[in-house]
């Protein structure tokens, strides 16, 4: 899979049409598949590109800092105090999950189970074949082999790893005190690769492995992955209705910036790794031309491309999410004179 699309962009200002302005984005590869297509989509209507590096969140907030992209994408949240040190405005733009996948002889996705408590075990290194005890607790009914475990994380700093290892510390305290969760961790064993598309790609060339990607990579690229036992202690499969579930009682409003994680969330249905992935631009951005055609490609993005989410098992941001998220561009986005760089219609 490709790790970058581009687009040519060359967007005349509505004040002064002899002016372009470029949209350049880059970051969180977690909703790369998604983004792709809405690009596609928004230049065969408008006829208007996108360029965006899916370089993973750590890259994507470098960049937006310094200032050499219009916007940064990041699946790990930024929190107030970081936004407003930064002059940074965050937003959530499309919530997925994020499975683990796995390369076992004759197991499809499915057949295997796994709980919280089993795969914090493995990424510690401490559960080291297929057929342990726990993991063969969870799945009486599959004949599991001495297999070594070849666990596969991230190279990069990554918002999947972020809200992955989040999910474990929520079910380990092992994993809590020795590891912990952030866009990058020291990790206790295993192979590393850069970006989902490197984690995907790992796992499919490595026999035994175990990785974790956002959902629509696994889907796409056919790999195999486990169904997990949720905080409710059911067994559920990663869809867009155990990922909804997860979100449905997501208080948007409650935090700044949106600063929401979704993981190990209640629910019979829920999901329990769901999460979204945020955009990030300056509050008084130095190309406002450029910021505001970025503002009109994700509220396109927003009226017209929740079908191409949900085919692509993304869910999208609930309308009254999105009506706060349109307040917040108007309120909070402005050219140096104090004008609102985009006026949502």
């Amino acid at each position: 899979m490709r790790s970058v699309f581009t687009g040519a962009i060359a967007l005349a200002a509505a004040a002064a049409p002899a002016l372009a302005a470029d949209i350049s984005g880059a970051g969180a590869t977690f909703p790369y598949p998604i983004y792709a297509k809405w690009a596609d989509t928004y230049k065969t209507q408008t006829g208007n590109g996108l360029n965006y590096q899916s370089i993973g969140s750590g890259g994507g907030i470098k960049q937006i800092i310094a200032n050499t992209v219009t916007f940064g994408a990041s699946d790990k949240p930024l929190k107030a105090e970081e936004l407003a040190k930064n002059g940074l405005v965050q937003w959530p733009q499309v919530m997925g999950g994020i499975v683990p996948i796995i390369n076992i002889e004759g197991v499809g996705s499915e057949q295997l189970v796994l709980d919280g408590p089993a795969l914090a075990k493995i990424f510690l290194g401490e559960i080291k074949a297929w057929n342990d005890p726990a993991i063969a607790k969870l799945n009486p009914k599959l004949k599991l082999s001495d297999t070594p475990i070849a666990v596969v994380h991230r190279s990069d700093g990554s918002g999947t790893t972020f809200n992955f290892t989040d999910y474990l510390a929520k079910v380990s305290a092992d994993w809590k005190s020795k590891v912990g969760s952030d866009a990058a961790v020291e990790w206790p064993v295993g192979l590393a690769a850069k970006g989902n598309e490197g984690v995907a790609n790992t796992v499919t060339n490595t026999k035994g492995s175990i990785g974790y990607v956002e959902y629509a990579y696994a889907k796409q690229n056919k790999i195999a992955f486990a169904d997990l036992v949720n905080k409710d202690g059911k067994r559920v499969g990663p869809t867009v209705e155990a990922f909804q579930a997860a979100a449905a009682n997501a208080d948007w409003a409650k935090n700044p910036g949106y600063y929401q994680i979704l993981t190990d969330q209640p629910g019979a249905k829920s999901w329990p790794i769901t999460a979204a992935t945020f955009i990030l631009v300056h509050k008084q951005p130095n190309d406002p031309a450029a910021v505001g055609e970025a503002l009109k490609f994700f509220d396109w993005a927003f009226k017209n491309g929740a079908k191409e989410a949900e085919a692509l098992d993304y869910i999208p941001m609930p309308g009254n999410v999105i009506g706060m998220i349109r307040k917040t561009w108007a309120a909070d986005i402005k050219t140096a004179e104090g004008k609102p760089v985009y006026e949502a219609k």
